[in-house]
């Protein structure tokens, strides 16, 4: 089993964390109405439909990096904002991190394409309990550099995707949820389309508290010779 060694900020303690278990879900939306309307306009484009929403992908923990700067290969893949929990020490633990994801890979195998890229996170996690009974008031916000030019490409609500409580239940279904295990936890709409670009940057917002987490990343694309 693979595991990354994170260098994270515990709200105002810093350790060096194991991430053991990477998990990814997706189809996370509450409106389940939705969902499904997005699910069809995927399926007309190839991509395949989940067996179950929301559904929790597993990807590699080396996977896993709070490094400014990843490799990809060409120009297919993308990034996507989600809040992220970790479980550790015997608490939860709230942060932010990017999907970034093989939009070529995802259109034939959805499993295949999350082990395509890295997923950086920030480095800063709020405790959960921190921030539970304002849950639906923090936000979720991406910036996307696309040929020089930085474009406000995600914002809204947590409050469009499931509850942390609900999916960590749904998950303990069929898996175990322990210290050692962070999951990304769903994205939102892009703005103006699903796309490439140098470099992306994406934050959680605590209204209440007026904090945020923020971390940014660029990205090198190396050539695809077949």
């Amino acid at each position: 089993m693979s595991r990354a060694i994170l260098p994270l900020l515990l709200e105002d303690r810093r350790l060096d964390v194991a991430v053991e278990q990477a998990v990814i879900a997706g189809w996370t939306g509450r409106d389940a109405a939705a969902v499904e309307k997005h699910i069809i306009e995927l399926e007309a484009l190839g991509v395949k439909r989940p067996a179950t929403t929301p559904i929790f992908y597993r990807v590699a923990a080396a996977r896993l990096t709070c490094a400014e700067s990843i490799e990809v290969l060409d120009g297919a893949s993308s990034g996507e904002v989600e809040f992220v929990l970790l479980q550790f020490a015997g608490r939860l633990w709230v942060g932010a991190g990017s999907d970034h994801t093989d939009r070529e890979v995802e259109a034939y195998g959805v499993s295949v394409s999350k082990q395509m890229c890295e997923k950086p996170i920030g480095t800063q996690f709020w405790a959960y309990e921190h921030v539970v009974e304002h849950w639906d008031r923090l936000m979720v916000r991406s910036y996307a550099t696309i040929g020089g030019v930085r474009l406000l490409y995600q914002e809204g609500s947590v409050a469009a995707i499931r509850h942390p409580d609900d999916l960590i239940l749904r998950f303990g279904k069929n898996s175990k949820w322990a210290d050692g295990a962070l999951m990304f936890c769903g994205t939102l709409p892009v703005h103006g389309g699903v796309r490439p670009a140098e470099r992306f940057e994406f934050e959680l917002e605590d209204p209440v508290r007026e904090r945020k987490i923020r971390h940014g990343y660029s990205i090198a694309q190396l050539p695809n010779l077949g």
